[in-house]
């Protein structure tokens, strides 16, 4: 490190990640109660300091990495938290990033490890400091990008009925949609493709399982829910 800038405060740069899941209809979010001071105790989000040799993205990989084992997500970066009472141990300034994972992916002993619980984001608890605005400007950045970009099939799991995603798009945007206009929308993109496979665990009657084809998309990107 130089000797540059000496003159000027010094100021703590976090990362804090919110991890979005899909479970039983509902939008979920990974928190856990906090195992330091200042708010030990309290519900927060998963996060961590920003280290001297990596950049802001790097230390969110990370984090993210460690928290759920799980590698190449969709990973966004939601914006910059700066409020200077925002952190009563130093003056820290966060970055908020938002990651989507299949709950079924994420391994249940590192959940354990990490002591962290998936609640319905309808219902979150008050959490430390500013993460709740932090989860809700990631949020709308969800609804922004779920009816223009297929991001939404990164909570899925690889097959997938047409009513879990219509569920999942309901759970983002947070009200209902005509189902009968969504299924004609669905069918008019030739990247969601109908499987000869049936659903007969979620469904009486059975129901046809559905996959999203990221070649096709490739070829045909428009993408409009």
């Amino acid at each position: 490190m130089t000797q540059f800038y000496q003159e000027y405060p010094k100021v703590l740069v976090s990362v804090d990640c919110i991890i979005f899941g899909f479970d039983e209809g509902k939008l979920r979010i990974l928190v856990g109660k906090r195992q330091m001071d200042p708010g030990r105790g309290e519900w927060s989000l998963y996060g961590g300091f920003v280290n001297a040799q990596e950049s802001i993205d790097e230390a969110a990989n990370r984090v993210i990495l460690e928290l759920t084992g799980l590698r190449n997500l969709y990973i966004r970066q939601v914006g910059a938290f700066g409020r200077v009472d925002r952190d009563p141990g130093e003056r820290v300034i966060s970055i908020a990033y938002y990651a989507l994972i299949n709950v079924n992916d994420y391994d249940k002993t590192l959940q354990e490890q990490h002591g962290v619980e998936w609640v319905n984001i309808d219902d979150m608890p008050n959490l430390y400091s500013d993460h709740n605005n932090m989860v809700m400007r990631a949020r709308k950045l969800m609804r922004q990008k779920i009816s223009s970009e297929p991001i939404g099939f990164n909570l899925l799991p690889n097959l997938f009925t047409l009513t879990q995603l219509q569920k999942l798009y309901e759970a983002v945007v947070g009200e209902e949609v005509d189902k009968r206009n969504f299924r004609k929308r669905i069918k008019e993109m030739g990247f969601i493709e109908k499987t000869e496979l049936i659903d007969k665990q979620n469904s009486k009657r059975g129901a046809s399982l559905y996959r999203f084809n990221q070649k096709a998309y490739r070829d045909d990107s428009n993408f409009k829910l």
